[in-house]
């Protein structure tokens, strides 16, 4: 029995009827059918008109590559010695125009990205930075969806608390107007998401309810007040109305009011996304979950809504990426976030003419989470459609 499972079956001998048939259970589409090679052939040089774009863009992007790596690497200035009235900036203003000044990053680098948070305490903030990206990790990983995953992001933003505010532990006590740069936007586009997301959940069911129409009407209330203003007009009214509304002797951290600000105007508009898969659903599953006997809860848990969000994770990811990025404008309301940081880090007369390379960081940086984000929801968008296809 062995032999016969471990022998190769020979191809069809040819006879007068008809032809050898070939063993290809093994063979290999030929690279100019599948592979670099087809895919360049098809969509760089498929005719004479795209191969000629293909060309004169290619020419174009080898000049510009060769002109910014003269500017960015080879005509580059890194340090700068220390004169007596601070860093001598002669070197950079010599190369100005021809090399970039790396020099501004390696002065500034600690107020970018760790803001006017104490100079001997920023190995705090720097751990707050690596806690936060080992969270995003776990959390991406699907062999950690379990329950318990929530009490590792209930002891982890503790741990972060902790690190930020101090005050216990023998930490000493950091006020949040001294908070700023990357640790500040971590902190409000993961507290504002994390918490955004689940009230968009409810504000989407509530507004599709059928039975509770003052519950659907507060939520279509909800979400086309919020949407009908921009984010600085929520942030402005968050740090400069509402503190009028309060009894005297009574306030709230700005922090705090910036936060709540982002998760109300985040909500809004997820939402709408979450809204959007669950239309999508074709009525045959509700019925189906109904003729289970499943109650509203059990049929929206198990059912509805991990088909729905599995439906709008494009959309999703495409919300959580712009709000990330929206966390910039906190600046308003006096809060100093990564880019307001990078902003504020060239104002010294000495390194105003070197903008350019604080933005080319900034970007990197955002450019970094925000390509992972994306990355990763493309590799999830694919797992999940191979799953329904099986």
């Amino acid at each position: 029995m062995s032999e016969l499972a471990t022998t190769n079956i020979d191809p069809v001998p040819a006879t007068a009827g008809n032809a050898a048939i070939p063993n290809t259970s093994r063979a290999r589409p030929p690279a100019t059918v599948h592979g670099p090679v087809a895919w360049v052939k098809t969509n760089l040089f498929g005719s004479w008109l795209s191969s000629l774009a293909t060309i004169v863009f290619g020419i174009l992007l080898i000049r510009w590559a060769i002109g910014f790596f003269d500017w960015a690497i080879l005509h580059a200035v890194w340090s700068v010695p220390e004169g007596a009235n601070g860093p001598d900036v002669s070197a950079c203003r010599d190369a100005k125009g021809v090399g970039a000044c790396w020099a501004v990053i390696g002065e500034k680098y600690r107020f970018i990205l760790f803001g006017r948070f104490p100079y001997d305490l920023q190995w705090r903030t720097a751990l707050v930075i690596v806690l936060f990206i080992a969270l995003y990790a776990v959390s991406a990983w699907r062999r950690f969806w379990r329950k318990e995953l929530l009490l590792v992001w209930v002891a982890t933003l503790v741990v972060i608390g902790v690190l930020m505010w101090g005050g216990i532990l023998g930490l000493e006590f950091v006020p949040q107007d001294q908070w700023g740069g990357l640790p500040l936007t971590l902190i409000l586009a993961t507290f504002g998401l994390a918490f955004a997301f689940p009230l968009s959940v409810l504000v989407a069911l509530g507004r599709r309810s059928t039975k509770l129409p003052a519950v659907k009407a507060l939520c279509v209330l909800y979400v086309e007040l919020i949407r009908g203003v921009p984010l600085i007009t929520l942030l402005f009214m968050a740090s400069v109305m509402f503190p009028l509304f309060l009894p005297e002797g009574v306030n709230i951290d700005k922090l705090l009011r910036a936060q709540v600000a982002i998760i109300l105007f985040a909500g809004a508009y997820l939402a709408e996304v979450v809204r959007g898969g669950l239309q999508s659903l074709p009525k045959g599953q509700y019925e189906a979950a109904d003729a289970l006997g499943l109650s509203y809860w059990k049929k929206t848990g198990f059912i509805v809504l991990p088909q729905a969000l599995r439906l709008v994770i494009p959309p999703l990811v495409n919300t959580f990426i712009g709000f990330f990025k929206d966390t910039s404008l906190v600046l308003i309301i006096g809060l100093f976030d990564l880019l307001s940081a990078g902003k504020i880090a060239i104002s010294e007369p000495a390194w105003a003419a070197y903008s350019t390379e604080v933005y080319l960081v900034l970007a990197a940086i955002y450019f970094v989470f925000c390509y992972t984000m994306a990355r990763y929801s493309r590799g999830l968008e694919r797992e999940f459609s191979r799953a329904r296809n099986r």
